[in-house]
């Protein structure tokens, strides 16, 4: 990303932001609200255009780069981007046939590492707040992409799920992944390097 700006109607978000993201790093982007946080992840995923700068991706922007880029990332949002009407089996297996690894046992083991073996044959619609958070995370394991894009992931996660959610997060780091998110909270996230983005109004 170089020299990075994004506008919201007339005002400036932030400008001349850059940084580099290298295999095993986290960024953790904070700030307060109106900053402009989820309009830079959102930049980041090509939903919203910068006024000026650019993003690449293997040195090429992303723009020019199309599928092939948004091939390489997961996005978890505010709206957790779950359909209530499917099951869990269902909503994995989706999510895991973008990305070619759609195997039955790893769905069954991915669901069963978030505790959401249980609801795996009932509608997603009827899953806890935090459940549903769960169920969007659990796409990030099974989806195999090498950038997680995540705003807000500890969302309605109690102690526990906030525990088993950074050791996802350090496994991926551990095998050379790239991490962007936000969060009001603080995470032990032990990995090669975390960089701190504050956005200032």
């Amino acid at each position: 990303m170089v020299e990075l700006e994004c506008v919201r109607g007339d005002r400036p978000l932030f400008s001349h932001l850059s940084f580099r993201l290298k295999p095993g790093e986290l960024i953790h982007v904070t700030g307060v609200n109106g900053s402009g946080k989820t309009t830079l992840l959102r930049t980041l995923c090509g939903l919203t255009r910068p006024h000026e700068g650019a993003i690449r991706w293997h040195g090429a922007p992303i723009q020019e780069l199309g599928d092939d880029y948004r091939s390489q990332f997961a996005y978890v949002g505010h709206s957790n981007g779950i359909q209530g009407e499917l099951t869990p089996v269902e909503n994995l297996r989706a999510g895991a046939c973008l990305s070619g690894n759609a195997e039955p046992a790893r769905i069954r083991n991915t669901l069963e590492r978030l505790g959401l073996a249980a609801y795996s044959h009932f509608p997603s619609k009827i899953l806890s707040q935090g459940q549903k958070r769960r169920l969007a995370l659990a796409r990030l394991v099974v989806q195999d992409k090498p950038l997680w894009i995540l705003d807000e992931p500890l969302s309605a996660l109690d102690v526990e799920s906030v525990a088993l959610l950074t050791q996802i997060l350090q496994q991926h780091l551990a095998h050379d992944g790239l991490i962007v998110m936000t969060s009001h909270q603080e995470m032990a996230v032990e990995t090669k390097t975390i960089l701190n983005i504050q956005l200032k109004t």
